[in-house]
């Protein structure tokens, strides 16, 4: 019995021994440059000099007069939630549509999938091609001899530009969360349902969606984060103008840092991005899982 239990203890051991490595990468990676980011958030460091004085929470009360970091903020929202809502509900009607039994189901399944592979930094880069004043889009207005129009001069309208590109781009993502969900549901609920009567929409509203609040809560979760934390495409289209006009929050610290060569007020705002995308997903999280018990 003692050497079961020795045996036991060595095993679990060695089982902790391989996490050294990832607990060591992490720490470097992670942990660290978190905690340093947080020590400079407390200083005037411009970036690049090894010279900077502590100046508390300086950094921090000038956030909230700064209308760059509200503006900024106004835009992450509309990034994070715009592109949320589209993804899933054409997300949603994807699934519901290629999860039938038709010729070509895969090949359409390949399509909305295919933008997903292709680096945002890219695709943001061809998406430029079509709203520049010489791009595709004003090519189609010429055929309807209208005047060529600068679609990203304007901040409001480069805001949902750009959300539906990134809708469009990762909508791939949440139609093939759903369609493990629909795949999922076993078909004696379906029969079950239609014995009794149920058809259409409401076998969709008392089979389908209620069962696919594990995919729904995944989906909504993954494209909020993703959106919040819009880059890449901002910086290819517009580089957060004209002005401030466009920018997000993780763009704003960009041109903070690099820009105007504020490291430590870059840190700050850095820090709170992290803490408003953390308790808008925890709180994310917590809604949509109360809503999967309550339909389990």
């Amino acid at each position: 019995m003692k050497k079961q239990q020795s045996f036991k203890q060595r095993e679990n051991m060695t089982m902790y021994m391989f996490t050294i490595p990832a607990i060591i990468l992490f720490s470097m990676f992670v942990i660290v440059p978190f905690v340093r980011g947080i020590f400079l958030s407390a200083t005037n460091w411009n970036g690049y000099s090894q010279h900077y004085k502590i100046v508390g929470l300086k950094n921090y009360g000038r956030l909230f007069t700064d209308q760059n970091v509200w503006r900024a903020l106004i835009n992450t929202l509309i990034y994070g939630c715009g592109s949320t809502l589209l993804q899933n509900v054409f997300g949603l009607l994807f699934a519901l549509y290629l999860n039938k039994k038709f010729a070509g189901r895969t090949f359409g399944r390949t399509v909305i999938y295919l933008p997903v592979m292709i680096a945002p930094l890219i695709m943001g880069y061809v998406m430029y091609f079509f709203f520049t004043l010489g791009g595709a889009m004003n090519d189609i207005r010429s055929l309807f001899n209208q005047a060529p129009l600068d679609w990203l001069a304007d901040g409001k309208r480069g805001v949902i530009i750009m959300t539906l590109i990134n809708s469009w781009q990762f909508v791939g993502i949440s139609m093939v969360i759903y369609l493990a969900g629909l795949q999922s549901i076993p078909d004696m609920y379906y029969e079950a349902a239609e014995i009794d009567g149920f058809s259409g929409w409401r076998l969709f509203t008392n089979i389908t969606f209620p069962l696919l609040s594990p995919a729904l809560t995944s989906s909504i979760v993954i494209n909020l984060i993703g959106g919040l934390k819009l880059f890449d495409v901002i910086m290819a289209l517009t580089k957060g103008g004209p002005g401030y006009d466009s920018h997000s929050l993780s763009t704003l610290i960009n041109r903070t840092y690099f820009g105007s060569e504020n490291g430590g007020y870059a840190a700050a705002i850095g820090l709170f991005a992290f803490l408003l995308i953390g308790l808008i997903s925890y709180f994310a999280t917590d809604k949509l899982t109360k809503y999967q018990e309550a339909q389990s």
